[in-house]
């Protein structure tokens, strides 16, 4: 089973960084199956990232599996996983979620996909990069949410699997483009409370974000 979830990450370390969120050794991602978190190890340069540079923990840190030592934001991922069921985390430095976070205290709903997200997706107050700090202010961030910021530092998303971790990394960096740009043409146009409870009703309604069948 490890063998498959350390390909797993290593190929969504892979994708990000294709997609230009990883760049680097800066960036890491993880997935948990049971007791056991595969996780990018540190100074592995992402976007050729194997197998055999992705390292098996504990919920408790301790090396369980690889040769080489896991990524700095360890604390990180593992305070996540203590928290709830969350499958994986994906941390970057992604180049439009990190610029919001060196400027906004949240990112606001301007498009409806953000809900997707858990609506209005906060900016962690900034510390030192591995610190337990920087873990319990990421904890916080994502209380209700699957993402968070990182003040000038960078992004989290998080996701009921590994996929659904790197797609929603994907969308929140979309989202951040959309602020970035539509900023640049003025004031942005936030929806109210009232309008995304009625895009979660017309969601939940009509099974939206999933095929339907004719």
């Amino acid at each position: 089973m490890t063998d498959a979830l350390r390909a797993d990450v290593a190929a969504a370390a892979r994708r990000l960084a294709e997609a230009g969120l990883l760049v680097g050794t800066a960036g890491n991602v993880s997935a948990r199956s049971g007791d056991l978190v595969a996780i990018t190890a540190t100074g592995v340069a992402l976007g050729s990232c194997t197998p055999s540079e992705v390292t098996v923990v504990s919920l408790t840190g301790a090396v369980v599996e690889g040769t080489l030592a896991p990524t700095s934001e360890l604390a990180l991922h593992l305070g996540v996983y203590a928290d709830g069921p969350a499958a994986a985390v994906v941390h970057t430095h992604a180049p439009f979620a990190t610029a919001v976070a060196c400027v906004l205290d949240a990112l606001p709903v301007l498009h409806y996909q953000q809900l997707a997200l858990g609506g209005e997706i906060r900016v962690a107050p900034y510390a030192t990069f591995g610190t337990d700090e920087l873990a319990d202010h990421v904890r916080a961030g994502l209380e209700g949410r699957s993402a968070t910021l990182l003040a000038n530092h960078g992004s989290v998303t998080v996701g009921a699997s590994l996929d659904a971790a790197v797609e929603n990394a994907l969308l929140l960096e979309w989202l951040c483009q959309l602020h970035h740009r539509a900023s640049a043409l003025g004031a942005p146009r936030v929806l109210t409370e009232q309008q995304q409870l009625d895009v979660i009703q017309a969601a939940l309604a009509r099974g939206y974000g999933t095929p339907q069948e004719i």
